[in-house]
């Protein structure tokens, strides 16, 4: 993919956030996502509007804006990294959109179609809080089998802190991911089995608000 598409998708991502989170203004989001006529798939935008959050213009806009910037259609991991790594300058984002990658890769194929990333979309963007905590298991779930592990666990809160860089605060030390790690690992592991299920992660994330606002991951990123 050329570093054109590349800027553009960043430059449409942007847009897409600051579209979904607030009221759709057709003349500016028009404006910023420089919009072109292309042919849209009714029928397909139908389903999608049965399946997520959004109206149908909402996502005749996410959809022209996909297509417009990368007329591919499908945007690969390595892609997907060099995009994360202009958001975060100051650490190293090549680990956590590698998790993140595989948790929009719904169907595991190595890309991220539309249909991917506008069902995200509206989970992260607009889901209950239980559609939004499941959806961050399965980031969590690495390997997929159900369940996290508290390495699994570790991997993801590490490279989250390798990605925030210098901007964490306060300075922490080598050991800080695997210390915050054990103290939520031991809230969630209801019954010690050393691993925690879907329903332990959902009933500990409700009631304990520390490991809520820890888990905010997708505002935090984008």
């Amino acid at each position: 993919m050329s570093a054109c598409c590349r800027h553009q998708i960043i430059k449409f991502i942007q847009s897409v956030v600051r579209l979904v989170s607030g009221p759709l203004r057709k003349d500016k989001v028009e404006d910023e996502l420089e919009m072109a006529t292309v042919c849209h798939r009714p029928e397909g935008l139908r389903q999608l509007q049965a399946q997520t959050n959004f109206s149908k213009r909402e996502l005749q806009v996410l959809y022209r804006g996909f297509k417009n910037e990368c007329p591919s259609g499908v945007v690969n991991e390595e892609t997907f990294k060099q995009i994360y790594s202009q958001f975060f300058p100051q650490g190293d984002a090549s680990m956590y959109a590698h998790y993140l990658f595989n948790a929009f890769d719904s169907a595991h194929n190595g890309s991220i179609k539309f249909e991917d990333f506008v069902m995200a979309l509206s989970v992260l963007l607009r889901g209950t809080v239980h559609e939004k905590l499941r959806w961050t298991f399965n980031l969590y779930d690495i390997n997929k089998d159900g369940y996290i592990n508290k390495e699994e666990m570790t991997d993801i809160v590490r490279a989250i802190y390798n990605m925030m860089g210098k901007y964490t605060y306060p300075v922490l030390k080598d050991d800080a991911p695997r210390h915050h790690v054990d103290v939520f690992f031991q809230k969630m592991d209801k019954n010690k089995d050393g691993v925690v299920t879907l329903d332990e992660f959902i009933e500990s994330c409700l009631q304990d608000e520390n490991i809520m606002r820890s888990l905010q991951l997708f505002e935090n990123v984008m």
